[in-house]
């Protein structure tokens, strides 16, 4: 029987020097799929490209996933990058359209029947909700409905999602277990995610649990004879702090790795093999910025700049307390009728609460706190409230009526 290509896409749906780990992860996972011998007309990066020549970066042009790591950034496609990494792009990407494509000349997946795809997405995420740049985010409602019709349409033989964001348990709920694809995600659909690798020197984070993890496994086994529930396995060992879920045809989680990511050459399993997994500085996603700005605050000697970066931490902590008394505004309203519990969240009973969820976040969004600002990033990690009572059948209309009385 003849085999077919193996396609894959790379996304990290973030921007700025606070996120660098979702670049950086981004990049770890290409060269990866390089090595591993997938050519570059057969996979497709998204990034916003704005970290190796960051003022932030003390190392110009170095972008690492690990402390004391390789240098990540050079020869990466830069296939989609600044104002082309969208959602609608990813998307019309992943089906193939280039007509949908915003972009001169894309490189989009041309995958046919007897094709595999492998999926890595890695960002900030709330319930059903998957963050891009520049105001946009992908909604679970979109990406499920792009992967029934690439289905439909025979775009692929088997589909493996990975997905590093918080509550990204939530994107998959809703995924049939009939059309051959198969997700896995850093988080219950309730959970928050967590950064790792702390590094003074640039001040950031330069990894997250989930992909730190599912990279070094990959890095060091024969993917001939391991599998994804191999793999699978072995994050739920290591994880110290989420917990990974599966979703899908659990028959392709059965399958060999290399049929989808081929084999890791044996010189790099021995390295790598021979590096131990410690995973260290393990920090909430929600808590990243300010793990950060503590820092900075700290090993500033400059009276002045010390000052500012203390403000900006006030400005930001008055923020949260803003965000987190309109939501409980927004809750009391419901209570008793809608209990709001986090181990609840995402599992919604239909396509229909999917699609109010999205109505109402972007309600929320543009009228309340853009959570695409930095001040107001934590508050997706609020979001959860909202998509409860759009599982709880509480429709988008009086949900919104809410939030537009709790701003008056």
């Amino acid at each position: 029987m003849e085999s077919g290509k193996q396609w894959v896409m790379l996304v990290a749906g973030s921007k700025g020097w606070n996120d660098y780990r979702h670049q950086a992860n981004v990049c770890h996972a290409y060269h990866m799929m390089h090595q591993n011998g997938i050519p570059d007309d057969q996979i497709v990066v998204m990034m916003y490209d704005d970290i190796a020549y960051n003022d932030k970066n003390p190392y110009r042009g170095n972008i690492i996933n690990k402390p004391n790591g390789p240098n990540v950034y050079p020869g990466v496609p830069k296939d989609y990058t600044g104002k082309d990494v969208t959602p609608e792009n990813f998307l019309a990407a992943l089906k193939g359209n280039r007509h949908a494509v915003k972009k001169r000349n894309p490189k989009v997946i041309t995958s046919g029947r007897k094709d595999t795809i492998f999926i890595y997405m890695t960002d900030h995420g709330a319930p059903s909700l998957f963050c891009f740049p520049n105001n946009s985010s992908l909604y679970a409602s979109d990406l499920i409905e792009t992967i029934k019709e690439m289905a439909r349409d025979r775009k692929f033989s088997k589909m493996v999602i990975y997905m590093e964001s918080c509550y990204s348990g939530s994107m998959f709920t809703q995924l049939p277990n009939n059309i051959h694809v198969y997700a896995v995600t850093s988080t219950k659909p309730g959970d928050k995610g967590y950064a790792c690798y702390k590094d003074t020197k640039r001040q950031t984070y330069l990894s997250d649990e989930f992909s730190a993890v599912w990279m070094h496994y990959s890095e060091k086994e024969n993917l001939d004879k391991v599998t994804f529930q191999d793999q699978f396995d072995y994050l739920q060992n290591k994880m110290q702090k989420s917990c990974p879920c599966q979703f899908g045809d659990m028959t392709i989680g059965k399958r060999p790795i290399s049929e989808f990511l081929k084999n890791t050459p044996q010189t790099i399993r021995q390295t790598i093999k021979a590096q131990m997994l410690v995973l260290t500085d393990l920090t909430s996603n929600h808590e990243v910025t300010f793990k950060i700005l503590m820092l900075q605050i700290r090993t500033e000697t400059d009276a002045g700049r010390r000052q500012v970066l203390i403000r900006k931490y006030e400005a930001l902590d008055k923020a949260r307390d803003k965000i987190e008394g309109t939501i409980e505004t927004i809750n009391r309203h419901f209570f008793p009728e809608v209990v709001v519990e986090d181990g609840l969240v995402g599992y919604y009973r239909s396509s229909r609460d999917l699609f109010a969820f999205k109505t109402v976040a972007e309600h929320f969004r543009t009228t309340r706190f853009n959570w695409h600002e930095e001040e107001f990033l934590i508050t997706l990690s609020y979001m959860h409230v909202f998509a409860r009572l759009c599982a709880s059948g509480i429709g988008a209309k009086r949900i919104i009526d809410v939030i537009t009385a709790a701003s008056g």
